[in-house]
């Protein structure tokens, strides 16, 4: 279980002792422990929003999978594509380096350098 996950049980349980505590405070008709508990749920509220906006994107998947499985069919195909390119004469340095850009942009990473733009030979200006 990761820290975040952690961290958003233990908030939730100081919400409902919170909430519980309210509750009680106001029927009670006494103002300072109502007032207590909702500083004290204030608190564990803001706890958690600081949690989640430092936690890893990972550590807040639902889904228990932290990184995607490598696809050995998807790199063979990656592969069969760049012989093929490279069999029709584009220089094979110059494909790998575009296939690296191309999984840094799926991944969302920021660019190592910018990629050169190529227009079609009949393009409109």
């Amino acid at each position: 279980m990761s820290r975040a996950r952690i961290v958003r049980w233990i908030v939730i349980g100081v919400c409902v002792v919170g909430i519980a505590g309210m509750i009680v405070g106001s029927v009670a008709d006494n103002n300072d422990v109502a007032l207590t508990f909702g500083l004290i749920t204030a608190a564990a509220v803001l706890c958690l929003m600081v949690a989640t906006a430092v936690s890893p994107p990972s550590a807040m998947s639902t889904s228990g999978a932290a990184t995607p499985a490598f696809d050995e069919a998807q790199a063979a195909r990656v592969e069969h594509l760049v012989d093929g390119l490279v069999a029709a004469g584009a220089d094979e340095s110059d494909i790998r380096r575009l296939v690296g850009e191309a999984v840094r942009l799926g991944r969302g990473a920021a660019q190592t350098q910018e990629i050169p733009h190529i227009g079609a030979p009949d393009a409109d200006d």
